[in-house]
């Protein structure tokens, strides 16, 4: 779900004793916050699970990050890309590519149009609502498939343009092949951990 349905759900939860509930500022605020902070921990997973998976700088065969893109954009909506920006452009900007601004600006902003874009046609194709209700799991895979291809294809676009054309079809496969599996691998791995979760019980009358 995005903020909007999150706000519907915390409004209508008992406040805590002493506890001011949440404004709509503050619930925000948290989705971009966080949303940075898990994307920037899968990708410090990433980078220590799958150290041999790397193909050239920044591209992966699996790439973990990809999953989480994907799923910020459906849950959050654009808070969630605004936080995915902002991380991205803090990793480009001082690890990946210190030493080239114009690539580290405008990968970050590839890197969050292209999940967010897949999030605006689910909502379009779809009637994608609030709480994900109608997301079937083939929905789900149909938008995983052209979020690991939207990606590559964005980026590469880019490179062809700045005159980077060496091995860039080798380059969109390694980057579909890694967000393809990156995805894939959050995605169920969320859904087994829900397995593990109680079942909320209907209250006795």
């Amino acid at each position: 779900m995005n903020s909007r349905g999150a706000a519907i759900r915390c409004a209508s939860l008992p406040p805590l004793t002493g506890t001011p509930p949440m404004s709509s500022l503050q619930l925000r605020l948290c989705s971009v916050v966080g949303t940075a902070l898990v994307f920037i921990t899968s990708l410090w997973a990433n980078q220590e699970i799958f150290t041999h998976s790397e193909f050239v700088r920044g591209v992966n065969w699996i790439y973990l990050p990809a999953g989480i893109r994907l799923l910020s954009t459906l849950l959050l909506g654009a808070d969630g890309a605004l936080g995915l920006l902002f991380a991205s452009w803090l990793v480009d900007f001082f690890y990946f590519f210190p030493n080239d601004p114009v690539r580290s600006f405008v990968g970050g902003i590839i890197a969050t149009v292209a999940p967010y874009a897949v999030y605006r046609l689910a909502r379009e194709v779809y009637g994608l609502d609030a709480s994900l209700s109608n997301l079937t799991a083939g929905r789900l895979m149909m938008l995983t498939v052209a979020y690991a291809l939207a990606g590559p294809l964005l980026h590469n676009i880019w490179f062809y343009l700045q005159g980077d054309t060496e091995h860039i079809v080798a380059r969109f496969f390694a980057m579909f092949i890694g967000d393809l599996a990156g995805t894939m691998i959050v995605i169920y791995t969320l859904k087994a951990l829900l397995h593990f979760l109680p079942v909320p019980r209907a209250p006795n009358r």
